[in-house]
């Protein structure tokens, strides 16, 4: 049975107070000015009781749509006490139920996977399976405790269940993609077991409207990621100051050369499964004029940044004057070294939603793979530097190696994506230098918003980028 209308309102007034201090919540930098409840499904377990939520965060006449699974306790529960939400009552209760996050509370949890095999319909919930996924029935779950938007939870050492909290309308692209490349065996990501959908209240229009709520995928136990591997290689470096990078044992470009072909496999398959066509010259100034806006907006805010704009935004113009059509498809859209883990079994790739602050609509718009090559390219950059912003300040020769390092990886991760796509990106220049602008000023804006220490790698890549 659902929340009564007084209960509702209760949980909701609870949670205005409670989802600004969740790291996955999105709006942090403003008050929150209600919440609503836009679905609720009692979930089929008596003991807790769990309620999935769909609640509609109002913040400055902005309304977002988050997902806020609770479970209902009769009696405190320690082992929760760190994701407690509050206290409520009903209607003739002698006690209040203890409220907590149900994604951390193993029993609730255990329903979700149940009803993923079942491939059931639960009121506004539906549960689907990948065709031929065994799922690890019967593993407890507990949730990673990295920094992202979402929450995850693995069962066993068998699979992973991605949440997405933030919702939008429509097929998340991280199932979309998931779907097309496990259906296509690709072995360079972990597969899809199965994904949940759901459907709640639209806040502005009232209308009903679904969308993707979490997938199950299969969990890579022996993956580590991308940025340790790279900068533990850039750390090796620095403590033989007096080698080149190819003389250091830890050198990554071997890694570098193997993520290169790894992400032009993906692109293929990608091309192949998904949707694609040329983007002629309407579609490449659409794609100029977003990236001058970016540009002209950073500008205005990151002062360093004004003396650039002129030199940079002559890339731009040359994307608008391309006189040739170019290859669009769909991409990852957010490719950097922690979007890449490294298996016993070689390198797969993670996270295709975009860049969750992206209307979705714009996450699933056709693109070049270059935007991706770009991407990494600059992580590339950002591995060497940021070691010697944290522990080598104002040290020229370590700072030379450290650009040594990035080039050196660059070069190999762009000669392993040739020896797959038959045609080296950086043939690809008047292109790849927009791509890898537009990514050096979305940098420029968050170092200066977040770590202002930092700003001088992304503002010595637009000193190269602008020449």
């Amino acid at each position: 049975m659902s929340l009564a209308a007084p209960v509702a309102q209760d949980v909701a007034d609870m949670l205005a107070g409670w989802l600004p201090t969740q790291r996955w919540f999105a709006g942090k930098d403003r008050p929150v000015d209600g919440v609503r409840l836009l679905s609720d499904t009692p979930l089929p377990i008596e003991q807790p009781r769990v309620h999935h939520l769909v609640v509609g965060v109002d913040q400055g006449g902005q309304h977002t749509p988050y997902q806020v699974p609770l479970s209902l306790h009769e009696h405190p529960q320690e082992r929760l006490e760190h994701v407690r939400v509050g206290e409520l009552w009903e209607p003739g209760d002698a006690s209040p139920h203890h409220v907590y996050d149900a994604l951390h509370d193993k029993d609730a949890t255990a329903v979700l996977l149940t009803a993923l095999a079942a491939k059931a319909d639960i009121e506004s919930l539906r549960f689907h399976v990948e065709e031929g996924a065994r799922l690890p029935l019967g593993q407890p779950s507990i949730v990673l405790t990295v920094e992202q938007s979402n929450t995850s939870l693995v069962y066993g050492e068998a699979a992973l269940l991605k949440v997405f909290r933030r919702l939008a309308a429509g097929v998340n692209p991280d199932i979309e993609v998931h779907d097309a490349l496990t259906r296509a065996r690709s072995p360079y990501v972990a597969a899809l077991l199965g994904w949940i959908d759901g459907s709640w209240t639209d806040q502005d229009t009232g209308r009903p409207v679904s969308g993707s709520l979490a997938m199950l995928q299969r969990f890579l136990r022996t993956a580590t990621d991308g940025w340790a591997l790279a900068t533990t290689s850039v750390r090796d470096l620095y403590a033989e100051a007096d080698l080149h990078a190819d003389e250091v044992g830890g050198d990554f470009a071997g890694e570098a050369r193997r993520l290169g072909a790894a992400t032009a496999q993906v692109h293929a398959v990608m091309r192949r499964t998904l949707p694609h066509a040329q983007l002629g010259p309407a579609e490449l100034s659409r794609l100029a004029t977003g990236m001058r806006q970016r540009l002209d907006a950073a500008a205005e805010l990151v002062p360093d940044l004004r003396p650039y704009a002129a030199g940079l935004g002559t890339a731009y113009d040359g994307v608008a004057e391309l006189d040739r059509p170019v290859p669009g498809q769909r991409v990852h859209g957010d490719l950097h070294l922690g979007q890449v883990v490294r298996t016993v079994l070689g390198w797969r790739l993670l996270d295709f939603e975009g860049e969750p602050e992206k209307p979705l609509a714009e996450r699933v718009v056709l693109d070049s793979p270059l935007r991706d090559v770009a991407g990494m390219l600059r992580s590339f950059d950002y591995a060497a530097h940021s070691l010697l912003v944290t522990d080598h300040p104002d040290d020229p020769q370590i700072a030379y190696r450290a650009s040594e390092w990035a080039e050196r990886n660059r070069a190999a991760f762009c000669a392993g994506y040739a020896s797959v796509a038959a045609r080296d990106p950086r043939e690809e220049a008047l292109l790849l230098r927009a791509y890898e602008t537009d990514k050096a000023v979305y940098e420029t804006v968050y170092e200066w918003r977040n770590r202002p220490g930092w700003l001088g790698i992304p503002l010595a890549a637009l000193d190269r980028l602008a020449a």
